[in-house]
């Protein structure tokens, strides 16, 4: 796998003529088709002025998480502590909401918008320690790309 190519594509996707929601749609599958270890990935924004997170666009398998309070899972941490989360074995987090049996690790990464964390991007995977440095570097790419947007 080749995260440059993988960057271009993005680019390719946030310079299209679609729609915001559109473009974050296409990022959602096209990173979890070409990245087999993304098994599901979706956007979580903040939700008006309320301390928690509402699901956005999203591919994989529905969940039962469209509202996730600040402080609570992994996203609701990364909502606090502006900072990237990378869980490389769930099993080891007390504060994690599960999405499923077969989730096994997460990495969420925040967005921010003029200095303020307006959301993120979660990436869950069925595999346990897979995520490394270019994940994260992928996916803080993908996240000031989606700034741009918003």
């Amino acid at each position: 796998m080749n995260f440059d190519n993988l960057k271009a594509k993005a680019d390719d996707i946030f310079d299209s003529t679609s729609s915001k929601e559109e473009k974050l749609q296409a990022i959602c599958d096209y990173l979890k088709e070409e990245v087999s270890y993304y098994d599901w990935v979706g956007f979580y924004f903040k939700n008006g002025d309320k301390e928690e997170l509402k699901l956005a666009e999203f591919a994989g398998e529905p969940t039962e998480h469209t509202i996730i309070p600040f402080g609570k899972g992994i996203c609701g941490q990364v909502a606090v502590s502006n900072e990237n989360f990378v869980v490389q074995d769930v099993s080891e987090q007390d504060n994690y909401i599960s999405c499923g049996w077969k989730v096994k690790s997460e990495i969420v990464i925040p967005i921010f918008v003029d200095g303020e964390n307006i959301g993120q991007i979660d990436i869950d995977s069925h595999t346990i320690n897979p995520f490394s440095d270019k994940d994260e570097q992928l996916l803080e790419y993908i996240c000031e790309k989606v700034s741009f947007l918003l």
